[in-house]
């Protein structure tokens, strides 16, 4: 696999998106171009976010047969708060990543639209 980004027609740019082709693409950590945005999304801390989202969802799977199991809604509510706290800081980990890598290089190219997309991100994720 090379490491050059692959490079879309302004015609394929603009047209709707083949989502699975696309997710085909993040999958196998191909670099690739996002409309404006020209970074790519292999990162060092890919592996650890993996891990975590993975811990994450066992344990909220934990909790759902903890409520089908009728548990005390105290239980309930403390393994909840522990899944917030696993997603939060696996949003923290992708967030610093991103900063590092990919807000990094768009500021040296001057792409002012990755920036105010992770504005836009940030405001979504702090909701």
């Amino acid at each position: 696999m090379n490491d050059e980004m692959l490079e879309f027609s302004p015609e394929a740019q603009s047209a709707a998106p083949d989502d699975a082709a696309h997710a085909a693409l993040h999958a196998a950590g191909i670099p690739h171009a996002h409309g404006h945005s020209r970074h790519t999304h292999t990162h060092e801390n890919t592996k650890a976010v993996l891990n975590r989202l993975s811990r994450a969802i066992g344990h909220l799977q934990s909790v759902k047969r903890m409520v089908e199991e009728g548990r005390d809604c105290s239980e309930v509510l403390i393994q909840i708060a522990a899944v917030r706290q696993a997603i939060d800081n696996t949003g923290k980990v992708i967030l610093q990543d991103h900063l590092r890598h990919c807000i990094v290089e768009a500021a040296q190219e001057g792409d002012q639209q990755a920036i105010d997309d992770l504005c836009r991100a940030v405001d979504k994720y702090m909701k």
